[in-house]
């Protein structure tokens, strides 16, 4: 049985996991954007994807310019789920529905996980080049 990273050819196994972070985050931001009312449609997210997946691509591919993509990209990543996060616990409380408290979770994951990538990508961003 082939592994993943023999099959598409990865040269690090790590930069293959920071893509695919990356890839579901844009998956993700793309989907909210779709299920955004239409009188208030976010700009940035449908950026922050795009960009989210022009990361994914670069960490991929092992290109350069991807480690600095990440780096940048990092903060407004984290104000974007700082915000949401905050934003949904004050408009439904601490303890909501479990279909907000899910959301809510996933937010602090969001934001934990780019943290992790972001400390990950500017310690070993030689390795990345």
């Amino acid at each position: 049985m082939m592994s993943l990273t023999s099959r598409f050819k990865v040269k690090r196994r790590d930069g293959l996991l920071l893509a695919v972070f990356y890839a579901v985050v844009g998956a993700l931001q793309i989907i909210i954007l779709a299920f955004s009312s239409s009188t208030s449609i976010p700009p940035h997210v449908g950026a922050l994807a795009i960009l989210s997946f022009i990361a994914a691509y670069g960490l991929f591919k092992t290109k350069r310019w991807s480690t600095w993509l990440v780096i940048a990209l990092f903060f407004p990543q984290l104000v974007f789920g700082v915000v949401s996060l905050y934003a949904s616990i004050a408009l439904y409380s601490l303890f909501p529905e479990v279909g907000v408290l899910l959301l809510n979770i996933a937010l602090a994951m969001f934001i934990a996980l780019s943290f992790i990538s972001f400390i990950y990508v500017a310690v070993k961003r030689k390795t990345f080049e």
